[in-house]
């Protein structure tokens, strides 16, 4: 097919940004893929505060993947969610089959939320040139990840 959506953005400013934001709908979708299995196998005595809360971690992640697919559609570029280019591309850890304690699962998504921040981060350098309003759109997933990261933490935490 054709080019039927043109971007504003020069040729190179629109290949930065369509990577950077293709990355970030691959890890968004996982994450959520990955939140939504461990809601649904999350046992133990803190299951209803984690199963909860893992639902708010999936919305956030589903509102965000949105958001990065319709600003790669702005610029031009056609998002891929599918299921196998997901599983190829993400940079997200991933999770255990079957049920998992309660305390499990904090440590699987403190450490999912890490890998995916990680990511988002250096996309956040690569588009400040390139495309300001896409590392501006990073740069607001990065905080509230960053916010889930720290209460995700807080779960285990002792001091």
């Amino acid at each position: 097919m054709s080019q039927p959506i043109t971007s504003t953005l020069d040729p190179e400013q629109q290949r930065i940004a369509g990577e950077t934001l293709q990355a970030t709908v691959v890890d968004l979708i996982d994450l959520s893929l990955i939140a939504k299995q461990a809601h649904w196998n999350v046992v133990g005595s803190n299951f209803r505060s984690v199963h909860l809360a893992l639902d708010e971690l999936v919305t956030a992640a589903r509102e965000f993947t949105d958001a990065a697919a319709e600003r790669a559609t702005a610029v031009g570029v056609s998002p891929d969610g599918r299921a196998a280019t997901v599983a190829k591309d993400s940079g997200a850890l991933g999770i255990g089959e079957g049920w998992q304690q309660d305390t499990d699962i904090i440590d699987t998504i403190v450490g999912n939320l890490a890998a995916v921040i990680k990511r988002l981060r250096e996309r956040i350098a690569a588009t400040e040139k390139a495309d300001p309003v896409t590392q501006d759109l990073f740069l607001a997933i990065a905080a509230r990840l960053e916010q889930l990261h720290w209460m995700w933490q807080a779960q285990l935490a002792t001091v």
